[in-house]
């Protein structure tokens, strides 16, 4: 596991749970509870604080959680601690990865456009004290080595009195899933080993599974961004590989820089990120966000891809009506991709998750080896 954690992409100052730190660990369902309720509370408490929002005013409430599933749920949790509304809209989502905070935003999405004038609610973290695996399985150790504590909660609203003090308008949410292929279901997946130790299994497929998924995500979000030359050139490569008999043409990479202006990919691993920017043709500068995300935080699961906004929010470089494109994937496999256009100019404000350190970043991670050598060969 050492290898593992050497070569992860993560830094020294990621967060684990409590129960996790104590000696012998505690992976009790309280001692989970109480690491989901901190993150969560937390994040919630600092974004009623920042919008002024009363809590009597929030018609829906969107939860997820990967992993950890208690009863009541978390939803019933949230609703407990900020005494929400008895008519309340609540729903609570667990297994499906870490792409599940993005299908989560699709659901708010619909939610809004039949429930005028309201505030949804947004919760997404994972817990770590129940992920964790015991055994010796190699295949199950990774998710030992990459996933720490992290939360996010988000605030939408379709109220018109909103529309000049919001920071983004939601404009597309696109979601793919390859569950019909064994190889892309497979390739995470959660059982218990031999010795009846419970843990999710990674083998070689995810990286086969997610740029599989990702490519097929991306043909449909491609029109939907993309100029018309860049689109015209998009699809006269796939028609010329499909009906041309022998024909060697490789996949045309559309340059979408042309249409946005802030990449986001889910941090996953750091084996995911290097292929998706080798084989999508990310810069460097594109991927910084991902990257040193995955540094100081690690993968926090559905929340990541909000931990890699706030970077780029504390960096100063989002300006009004800038585009931005968030992928997130996960097991299944699934991805899903959510398109964003900024209001206004964003400053880094205090409750920035990045304020105290931003300028200690971006450090260089580039001497950290892979580590698909370490992946287990598929069923």
């Amino acid at each position: 596991m050492d290898r593992i954690l050497q070569r992860s992409g993560l830094g020294d100052k990621t967060c684990v749970s409590k129960g996790l730190l104590s000696d012998p660990m505690d992976m009790s369902t309280k001692a989970a509870k109480e690491e989901v309720e901190m993150a969560v509370f937390g994040a919630i408490d600092e974004l009623l604080l920042k919008t002024g929002v009363r809590c009597e005013e929030i018609g829906i409430l969107v939860s997820v959680c990967g992993v950890f599933n208690i009863m009541p749920s978390l939803s019933s949790v949230i609703v407990k601690r900020y005494k929400l509304r008895e008519d309340i809209r609540s729903y609570n989502m667990t297994g499906m990865g870490c792409s599940a905070g993005l299908i989560a935003l699709g659901l708010v999405q619909n939610l809004l456009k039949v429930h005028d004038n309201s505030y949804a609610l947004l919760v997404t973290t994972e817990s770590t004290t129940d992920n964790v695996y015991k055994g010796n399985d190699r295949s199950k150790l990774l998710s030992n080595c990459v996933f720490r504590v992290g939360a996010v909660a988000l605030l939408l609203s379709n109220k018109p009195s909103n529309q000049n003090t919001c920071k983004y308008e939601l404009v597309h949410t696109v979601r793919s899933q390859t569950a019909k292929n064994d190889r892309s279901y497979n390739c995470i997946f959660m059982e218990e080993d031999e010795q009846g130790h419970r843990g999710i299994s990674i083998n070689k497929d995810l990286l086969y599974a997610a740029m599989k998924t990702i490519r097929s995500n991306i043909s449909t979000v491609a029109p939907l961004v993309l100029p018309l030359s860049e689109q015209f050139r998009y699809l006269m490569n796939i028609i010329v590989r499909r009906f041309r008999t022998g024909s060697k043409m490789e996949p045309y990479n559309p340059e979408f820089s042309r249409a946005i202006d802030h990449f986001f990919p889910h941090v996953g691993g750091k084996p995911v990120l290097d292929d998706l920017q080798k084989k999508l043709g990310f810069s460097d500068e594109q991927m910084e966000a991902s990257r040193m995300t995955l540094y100081r935080f690690g993968n926090t699961s559905n929340s990541s891809i909000w931990y890699e906004v706030a970077y780029a929010e504390a960096k100063g470089r989002v300006k009004k009506g800038d585009t931005l494109w968030q992928i997130a994937f996960g097991s299944g496999f699934k991805c899903s991709s959510v398109i964003w256009r900024a209001t206004r100019s964003i400053d880094c404000d205090e409750m920035n998750p990045w304020s105290d350190e931003i300028d200690e970043f971006p450090v260089d991670v580039s001497k950290i080896g892979a580590l698909s050598d370490l992946f287990v060969a598929s069923k």
